[in-house]
């Protein structure tokens, strides 16, 4: 999953939330939190501070059945502090390393512009939205001295639920299922396809059910809850998006906004949809003990609850073909949520609309040429992505939009109808390369930089081994696959909730 990719690096469950509250409650929606007067809290102010936090942690284990099994450790920490711990992560954690590697497939794939300097960006990011987080490796929920305690307090309430969540299943475990090694056999593809996006579902799970408690810290002032108007909250969830308060936020590209909002938006929209069926023990240590494990689950929480089998599209064995010129770079699955970013960037809104629910399995795979100058560049990398839809309208629309968007990743691109062996099949001259796009009923195979014959054989071999047998097979022995987008939202989330993921925060909902 690339936008996944990028919120799955720094593999910590450090995370932030930022919120600012009017005197009756009311939320200041998207309002950045009070910095405190002489720029640090006072002794006294934290003191009050650190005795919350035990009352805060009692409501959360209330509204989410989650047993309060130890006293959580806290700590008042610097901004020098906070920001040197995230640079450290980015440089030595496992998740950033990959997230670096995706970066080029990410341009690759057009998801990002050529000259993005991701983790140049990311600090910034990060710097500019921290406002407190729960550290499982320690076990330590972080205030900050900078922020008004007033501000802090319904950013307890999200991140002691990380801490009872953490109490019941071992985060440190738990959310992070996927491999960090380069695949480099069919069997390593398909395992690498099978539990990449289950972290980027795990995560939306963590999000999604800190920002319920969240939600209901901050109404309950008011005798109100999530139960309230549980559709008026999904609505609300939906309005979230960059932050105009947020300056290097709205700067980021879709793919970061997307992948930044997607396990707080779509987590918590999945949360209300569990608890108004479920209720709170099903809600939050049902699904903690039986998490979903991929993006369409979370985007259609009744599939996950009645246990819907999707299709797995499965890898072969391509190492043959490859290995000789080429080295492993990244495989994974493209899921339903970088379905809906990629249509959304290429197309518009009303693209992603139409082709998001038309979405019925993808994969792609990315190699590296062995002979290539300059490995950072885009023309090291070839790729092909094979993508099925629910009907052939569905296919054909997809490859309309994705054709007209080839003359924005790449340069001097010329359609070549010579080569085109029949009308199935589109080509393309590049300054990086052929690009084959080729339609086989419901399934669409696209290549970049491959010669057009391997790509041909590529083609062969990806749509054959999609045959009823194979998909069955893969669906009955393979957990579900990872998104484009995984790492991304896992890395995000796992740096903490965001500023921009909080419009609904202390907002009466009437």
């Amino acid at each position: 999953m690339l936008a996944g990719a990028m919120a799955i690096a720094l593999g910590i469950t450090l995370r932030m939330a930022a919120q600012d509250t009017k005197p009756d409650g009311a939320a200041q929606a998207q309002a950045p939190a009070a910095e405190a007067q002489g720029g640090r809290i006072t002794p006294a102010q934290a003191k009050a501070l650190f005795a919350s936090i035990d009352p805060i942690m009692q409501f959360a284990s209330d509204d989410s059945k989650l047993a309060i099994k130890s006293k959580v450790k806290r700590r008042l920490t610097t901004r020098d502090a906070v920001e040197k711990y995230l640079v450290d992560k980015m440089k030595d954690d496992k998740d950033a390393k990959r997230m670096e590697r995706s970066e080029i497939v990410l341009k690759k794939f057009g998801l990002i512009d050529q000259d993005f300097h991701l983790q140049t960006f990311l600090v910034s990011l990060l710097k500019e939205q921290i406002a407190g987080y729960y550290d499982s490796k320690t076990k330590t929920v972080n205030l900050l001295d900078w922020i008004d305690p007033d501000s802090q307090k319904p950013v307890l309430a999200h991140e002691l639920t990380h801490a009872l969540q953490d109490q019941r299943v071992n985060l440190d475990k738990w959310e992070d299922t996927s491999s960090e090694d380069l695949s480099h056999n069919v069997m390593e593809d398909n395992k690498h396809i099978a539990t990449d996006e289950q972290d980027t579902a795990r995560e939306a799970v963590l999000e999604g059910q800190a920002m319920a408690v969240l939600v209901d810290y901050s109404l309950k002032p008011m005798g109100q809850s999530i139960m309230t108007n549980p559709d008026l909250v999904k609505g609300k969830a939906d309005e979230q998006d960059s932050s105009s308060d947020s300056p290097v936020l709205q700067r980021a590209p879709l793919l970061l906004q997307e992948a930044l909002l997607f396990p707080y938006r779509e987590g918590l929209k999945f949360e209300v949809d569990l608890l108004k069926d479920k209720g709170p023990a099903g809600a939050f240590a049902g699904v903690l003990d039986r998490p979903p494990s991929t993006s369409y689950e979370i985007m259609n929480p009744r599939a996950y609850e009645r246990q819907v089998k999707l299709p797995l599209l499965r890898m072969p064995d391509v190492h043959e073909l490859l290995d000789a010129d080429y080295a492993p770079y990244d495989v994974g699955v493209m899921g339903q949520l970088d379905v809906r970013i990629l249509a959304e960037l290429f197309g518009g809104p009303d693209a992603a609309k139409a082709l998001t629910p038309a979405w019925n399995g993808g994969v792609y795979y990315a190699v590296q040429k062995k002979s290539a100058p300059d490995k950072n560049a885009t023309s090291s990398v070839s790729l092909f992505y094979l993508s099925q839809w629910r009907t052939p309208q569905a296919a054909a629309f997809f490859v309309k939009m994705y054709a007209d968007e080839l003359g924005k990743k790449y340069s001097s691109v010329q359609r070549d109808a010579k080569d085109e062996s029949d009308e199935n099949e589109q080509i393309y001259k590049t300054n990086e390369g052929p690009v084959l796009i080729a339609t086989s009923g419901n399934m669409v195979f696209v290549s970049e930089s491959f010669d057009l014959t391997l790509a041909r054989k590529l083609d062969f071999l990806m749509t054959g081994a999609q045959d009823g047998a194979g998909q069955k097979q893969a669906r009955a022995t393979l957990p579900a696959g990872t998104d484009l987008a995984g790492g991304m939202v896992h890395f995000l989330a796992g740096c903490g909730v965001m500023r921009a993921a909080l419009p609904l925060g202390a907002g009466r909902l009437y």
